[in-house]
């Protein structure tokens, strides 16, 4: 997009973004267009300037709170990690620009390339990033990934996708059975070696980069569950693999970390902690979509929710203390095909 006729499409906070980016750069003149869209009020526009590029974040202040994204920015930085570096702030009005990390999402590449792209050497990269953000934890810098958060996240399910998408009210003996698995799932999550957490590391938040990957999307990270971001990474919300090469990732994880000095718990209790921590998100992430629909009018996530039904049935299949949310998902109609959805 030029900087002539479509700038006076732009609404006044993208207008007044890019004016001040582009004093900020020293500029009379860039080319301005929108970079990603969120699931947030957060949005992204790319300024580019012959060669070079920026990335101009734009969050509203009653609605957005940068803080977190710069500290979390110089943490990643900090454990010699790929993320974007901030070029200059107003964080009164809600702008950040920061260097561009390309224009290719692991997402994009692995969807765009099909049989192409090697898959495993993007994953590899990933696996290794992750593992040096888990190594540089410390304790006390981030927000704590509690009971009461682990807990809040939960309740979304019933709240937005059974009670309002599903427009149904859920029996005592449902709900009973839903807030018994919810225990064990919190429990689990509990349980596990504490360490820094993205809480969205997934392919569509990864740039295809040199070094690869480069990390965005990080603004929500806390204190949690090892096995927290290794789940979110190999069952994401957009792209769906074969459970046999979810588990030799897993795998891959397990004994890369170890080998850096991870306290990851032995093959069998590591594969259940994934497990189990995945359904804790994947019951979240089923709510937050239907949320982000009714609430925020974004209605193009819930196509993905039946890939989240289809995550956890195949993981509540093979545990029996999951057998009563199996049975819950066959009384509410959520099945693989994701009718309800």
């Amino acid at each position: 997009m030029s900087h002539s006729a479509p700038v006076l499409e732009l609404d006044a906070r993208a207008a007044a973004g890019r004016d001040w980016a582009l004093r900020q750069l020293g500029l009379a003149d860039a080319r301005f267009a929108p970079a990603s869209a969120d699931a947030s009020f957060r949005r992204y526009f790319r300024l580019e300037s012959g060669a070079d590029s920026w990335v101009l974040m734009d969050a509203p202040p009653a609605r957005e709170d940068c803080a977190p994204f710069i500290q979390v920015a110089q943490l990643l930085h900090e454990a010699g990690l790929h993320a974007p570096r901030i070029v200059a702030r107003d964080l009164a009005s809600g702008y950040l620009l920061l260097t561009d990390l390309g224009r290719q999402t692991y997402l994009q590449r692995i969807r765009d390339g099909g049989a192409q792209v090697d898959a495993d050497a993007l994953m590899e990269d990933a696996i290794d990033a992750l593992i040096r953000w888990q190594l540089a934890s410390r304790p006390g810098v981030l927000p704590p990934y509690d009971a009461v958060l682990l807990q809040r996240e939960l309740q979304l399910f019933p709240d937005w996708y059974v009670a309002r998408h599903l427009q149904t009210a859920t029996r005592i003996e449902q709900a009973a059975a839903l807030e018994g698995i919810e225990r064990l799932l919190v429990e689990s999550a509990l349980a596990q070696p504490r360490v820094y957490v993205h809480r969205d590391y997934m392919p569509r938040n990864l740039m295809v980069s040199a070094p690869n990957p480069g990390i965005l999307d990080f603004q929500d990270a806390v204190e949690g569950p090892l096995a927290y971001d290794v789940v979110s990474l190999f069952k994401d919300a957009f792209l769906s693999w074969p459970a046999e090469r979810v588990e030799r990732w897993r795998r891959l994880y397990a004994e890369r970390a170890r080998r850096a000095g991870l306290p990851v718990a032995d093959d069998a209790e590591f594969e259940r902690q994934f497990d189990w921590m995945g359904v804790q998100r994947h019951l979240k992430v089923i709510g937050i979509f239907a949320r982000i629909q009714y609430r925020d009018g974004k209605p193009q996530y819930l196509a993905d929710v039946p890939r989240f039904i289809a995550y956890v049935r195949e993981v509540a299949v093979r545990y029996r203390e999951l057998t009563p949310l199996l049975r819950l998902f066959d009384e509410l109609g959520l099945h693989d095909g994701g009718a309800a959805a």
